[in-house]
């Protein structure tokens, strides 16, 4: 069977989605999407997005990593997806319905609100998310939350000179977190700007990450480190995340079409 596809990316992040809206798509098993992920003998991706119509929202989303595992929210996808669908919309995802409105090129998207308790992230045992008294080498006393997906932060002096590449996996894995988590290591520059990296569960280290820019920007204005909208600077780029007087999340920056193509689907079994 062949399968049209689109190759987007925002500030790097990269995403195939497949665009179930209008033709019938087939379910790919872990084995296929981990095949297509691979990035010399497959297609390349962070993310695979397969969309769908929806009853309850304009379209529905959903969101397999590079490892095949399903995950809740994409925040750099949510732009992308807007930015195919081309006017404003709402999403339906598997961390709930999103609004976006998209400009050239770029997408705003209303991220909804950030979740802290143990529960929601969710963690294995109770304990208090804002300052949790853990530590991993270099990394010590994390905020968690919970943004569609769940996120520890870190915040260090040079986030540059953490060595995420062998630490986010063991972050990422460790027991206290059942989902596993994506591990965010942030440097706060001023009160309107951040540098952040991160290590996305199921992806690695990647360019930029929308709910991580979200999940990081949320913890350091709820810490008063940061004002109630800031710059948050990835390898890949910068996004902009502003807080509302209801507890909104709400994500800009640019997203694109990298370019388009179709591949068959028994070569990837």
């Amino acid at each position: 069977m062949r399968l049209p596809f689109i190759k987007m990316h925002g500030l790097g992040n990269d995403f195939v989605i497949l665009d179930g809206r209008e033709i019938d798509l087939p379910s790919l098993d872990t084995a296929q999407i981990r095949a297509l992920a691979d990035r010399h003998r497959g297609i390349g991706f962070d993310q695979l997005i397969v969309l769908r119509p929806s009853d309850e929202a304009d379209l529905a989303m959903r969101i397999h990593n590079a490892d095949g595992g399903e995950v809740e929210a994409c925040g750099n996808a949510t732009r992308a997806v807007a930015v195919l669908h081309g006017q404003p919309a709402s999403i339906a995802t598997a961390g709930g319905t999103l609004r976006v409105r998209p400009g050239e090129n770029m997408a705003e998207a209303a991220m909804g609100r950030a979740r802290f308790d143990w529960q929601d992230i969710p963690l294995a045992y109770a304990m208090d998310t804002r300052e949790m008294p853990l530590g991993w080498d270099m990394l010590e006393r994390p905020s968690a939350v919970n943004v569609g997906n769940p996120h520890i932060v870190f915040f260090v002096d040079d986030a540059r000179a953490v060595p995420l590449e062998t630490l986010g996996p063991e972050i990422e894995t460790d027991p206290l977190f059942p989902e596993r988590i994506n591990v965010n290591v942030a440097q706060i520059l001023s009160r309107k700007a951040i540098r952040l990296r991160v290590w996305e569960r199921g992806a690695g280290l990647t360019l930029a990450c929308g709910t991580g820019a979200c999940a990081t920007a949320t913890v350091a204005y709820r810490q008063g480190l940061v004002d109630a909208e800031v710059e948050v600077t990835l390898p890949g780029g910068t996004l902009t995340i502003r807080h509302d007087e209801e507890g909104g999340i709400h994500m800009a920056g640019p997203a694109s079409e990298a370019f388009r193509g179709t591949f068959e689907l028994d070569d990837y079994s």
